[in-house]
């Protein structure tokens, strides 16, 4: 593989101009084929094989046009302090309101909270007025999903909000028909001036900074273009292309970071800029490749979870870390070929090293000693690279390995207990700020009907074996009794029959908020206990709603999780045996991605289930992580840690199979990679910690969910544990049954066909490679059974 990626590289780099007009070409017809496009479809959201959703199934069947997923808004009615919302002219004004609001062309019921317009009389909707009289609610449906609300809809229910609090009432709005857009932090467009510091400092120039940038932006338009312009033939929407936004923008400014750093390098060794183009492609292109197919494992694994949803967002995101991978192994050596010198940064040319009779002066000086150019060169390249703290570092832990990864397993395991106790759920509006007008809504109705009334249960109740429409009711009757008998039900509403009578809809209100746990074991204690209520009363019965459907969805990603981390580790440490020829290499990699994220979960409930320092990041309310999150981590988490690895342990490998040795080896890994793992989880984590400035809190769990994530895994995993582990396992680390070797695939990652016969190595390495000729030949080496070729 590395002989052709070099080919490639040097193709590129010679048609530069051709690879970067197609390259132009390609992005302007995505383009122009995603404005001629139509408008991208709805999010289907629908989970199959769950109750909830079966439930919302049969309203929609038996009760044609009620729109059971139809948007809907409650509108909250608060009097002022020491009156009653039942006063005349408070009545008067919520009278208008509903009348107003329901006459909307796209308002299918409003339920009045008065059932009279007569002063000062009771004629108040049952349930929807508090005992104390000071709040009362209208709830409004809507004939179409909150996707399909026109402006106009939600226009004139604000209009008609601010006409009754002008009245003095105070009235809040909740409900997905009104869902108010959080505002957008800085913290994105941040996130990303702190990227290009970031590849500035780590490159000091402005090109080798910029070309990274410049290539993922690319991958990433034609990804987007690509969604938007397919989306209508193979059902994608634009929340499907979120994740691909994310992932594509990292990958890609990691990719193109790799391959750049090794141009640097190859032409710091003495290399022309089309051959260290080549090299540059022929090595880290590789890795690239591998790297790049442990991220679409994990993405393209989430179609084990058996979400559709989910399934087109993950093989989305695949696609664009393909395109991510085609751009770093094509465009990235064009660029270079327009930039060859200015890629490289610092003082080059004449003002390192003088004229062109100094240079001359020099030189002879240097040959009469019996120096080489390249091997001086190579030389103070690496006795400054030495000095660094990433070579520093590789060799604290060459001398100190056993406290090295005691303390990075310690720490993690640490911040991984309060994991122990996560609880998944689909914050609401409770999580919302309190400046937004669903949060106070929420509020209101909790101390107004109790904490429970905000997340009330739907129990769809089949009758159609009872018989007659007479015992139809009175199965419904007794299903209603036995649920509002059970513990933790405050109250259940009179039945809704459909026209043929045979099935009807209770409301059941739970003693609990929606988020809470007592509130889930209700619903598990109502379903345990449906085979004895069905048998007693002769009506089967379902149980849905909001808030079921919450727990559900919960319950599916939750037995999801352990599948696929299956699938995904068995899947990539079957590729990094390929690439690394090694047992043991894979599953150290696979246990620390378990552990950081481990500790990312445990972080994830102390900050936003447990409240530890949720003030800082502007967190209002605590509750459950949502569902997603642990899936969505674990994809994008799992890709850029593996990406870390194969980046980092590439290195040591190709210095291993090149005769140093396995303490040598870590040392080199981290004198050419270091810097780059460091700068990229660096980026990443500017970016990721962008989306915790904006004001919804799944937006901060998620930033925040990332950043730590990333921060732990390229930190504590990949600079402590990895290399404290292979300085520990020595030689055995590299050890790889003969009979398994004879199997794998031989792909070359290192490039050592590059160094054998394709392409000539500098002189100084020439010592390094008859090294490793003599330890592959050794009695040792044959003995241990290694596969270095």
């Amino acid at each position: 593989m590395s002989t052709f990626l070099y080919r490639l590289g040097l193709a590129a780099f010679r048609w530069r101009g051709r690879v970067a007009l197609l390259w132009v070409a390609v992005l302007a017809a995505v383009g122009l084929g995603a404005l001629g496009a139509g408008d991208a479809p709805e999010d289907e959201g629908a989970i199959p094989g769950i109750e909830s959703r079966r439930a919302f199934d049969l309203i929609d069947e038996r009760f044609p046009g009620s729109a059971a997923d139809g948007a809907s808004a409650r509108i909250v009615f608060v009097a002022p302090g020491g009156e009653r919302v039942t006063a005349a002219g408070h009545r008067a004004a919520v009278g208008a309101l509903v009348a107003e609001v329901g006459r909307g062309s796209q308002v299918a019921d409003v339920t009045a909270p008065f059932t009279g317009s007569g002063a000062g009389t009771d004629d108040v909707g049952r349930d929807q007025v508090s005992e104390d009289r000071s709040t009362a609610y209208a709830t409004v449906t809507y004939k179409v999903t909150a996707d399909d609300l026109t402006g106009a809809s939600k226009d004139a229910l604000e209009r008609a909000v601010e006409r009754a609090r002008d009245s003095g009432l105070t009235v809040e709005t909740g409900g997905d028909a009104v869902t108010s857009e959080a505002a957008g932090g800085l913290g994105e467009i941040l996130g990303f001036v702190v990227a290009a510091g970031v590849l500035l400092i780590t490159f000091g120039s402005l090109a080798a900074a910029g070309l990274p940038l410049v290539s993922a932006v690319v991958g990433v338009g034609l990804s987007m273009a690509a969604v938007m312009a397919l989306g209508g033939v193979l059902g994608l929407s634009s929340s499907t292309g979120e994740l691909a936004l994310m992932i594509g923008i990292a990958v890609g400014v990691d990719y193109a970071l790799f391959v750049v750093s090794r141009y640097r390098e190859e032409r710091a060794g003495g290399h022309g800029p089309q051959r260290a183009a080549g090299l540059a492609v022929g090595t880290a292109g590789s890795a690239v490749v591998f790297a790049g197919l442990t991220v679409v494992i994990a993405l393209a694994g989430l179609s084990v979870i058996g979400v559709p949803m989910l399934t087109r967002m993950g093989l989305t995101a695949a696609g664009a870390v393909v395109i991510a991978v085609l751009v770093t192994l094509t465009l990235v050596p064009a660029l270079l070929g327009f930039w060859p010198e200015a890629v490289r940064g610092g003082r080059r040319g004449r003002g390192r090293t003088g004229g062109t009779a100094e240079r001359r002066f020099r030189t002879r000086w240097f040959r009469t000693r019996g120096f080489r150019t390249r091997e001086f060169r190579t030389r103070r390249t690496r006795g400054a690279e030495d000095r660094r703290w990433g070579v520093r570092w590789a060799r604290f832990v060459l001398r100190r390995p056993v406290p090295v990864l005691l303390a990075s397993v310690a720490a993690l395991g640490a911040l991984a207990v309060p994991a122990l106790d996560l609880r998944l759920g689909m914050p609401g509006d409770e999580a919302k700020p309190t400046s937004t007008s669903e949060r106070r809504a929420y509020d209101a109705l909790a101390d107004g009907f109790g904490p429970g009334f905000n997340g009330p249960l739907t129990v769809v109740v089949d009758a159609r074996n009872a018989g007659s429409p007479e015992d139809a009711a009175a199965s419904v009757g007794a299903v209603a009794d036995r649920i509002a008998a059970t513990e933790g039900v405050v109250a259940v509403s009179p039945p809704r029959f459909n026209a043929a009578e045979d099935t009807a809809v209770l409301r059941v209100t739970p003693a609990t908020a929606p988020t809470s746990e007592r509130t889930k074991d209700l619903v598990r204690t109502i379903r345990d206990e449906r085979p004895r209520t069905e048998s007693a009363t002769g009506a089967t019965f379902e149980v849905t709603g909001t808030t079921a459907l919450n727990i559900d969805v919960a319950q599916k990603m939750t037995d999801a999780l352990i599948p696929y981390l299956l699938v995904v580790v068995g899947l990539a440490f079957l590729l990094l045996t390929v690439v690394f020829r090694s047992l043991l290499v894979p599953l150290k990699a696979a246990l620390g991605f378990l552990l950081s994220v481990a500790a990312s979960f445990g972080a994830l409930v102390t900050v936003f289930q447990n409240g530890h320092g949720a003030a800082l990041l502007g967190i209002d309310q605590t509750g459950p992580v949502m569902s997603q999150m642990p899936l969505v981590l674990v994809g994008i988490v799992f890709g850029l840690a593996m990406d870390y690895q194969v980046f980092l342990v590439s290195r040591m490998r190709e210095a291993y199979v090149r005769g140093s040795g396995p303490g040598d080896a870590v040392v080199a890994g981290f004198r050419h990679s270091g810097r780059v793992v460091v700068a990229a989880a660096l980026i990443m984590t500017c970016v990721f910690a962008g989306f915790m400035t904006g004001g919804e809190t799944l937006l901060k769990m998620v930033g925040f969910g990332l950043a730590v994530a990333v921060l732990f895994d390229a930190f504590v995993v990949r600079m402590a544990f990895v290399p404290a582990a292979l300085v520990l396992l020595g030689d055995r680390a590299w050890w790889l049954p003969r009979a398994v070797g004879r199997l794998l695939p031989r792909v070359d990652v290192e490039g050592e066909a590059l160094t054998r016969a394709a392409v000539p190595r500098p002189a100084a390495d020439a010592p390094a490679l008859a090294a490793a000729s003599a330890r592959q030949d050794s009695p040792r080496g044959a003995g241990q059974g290694n596969d270095r070729s």
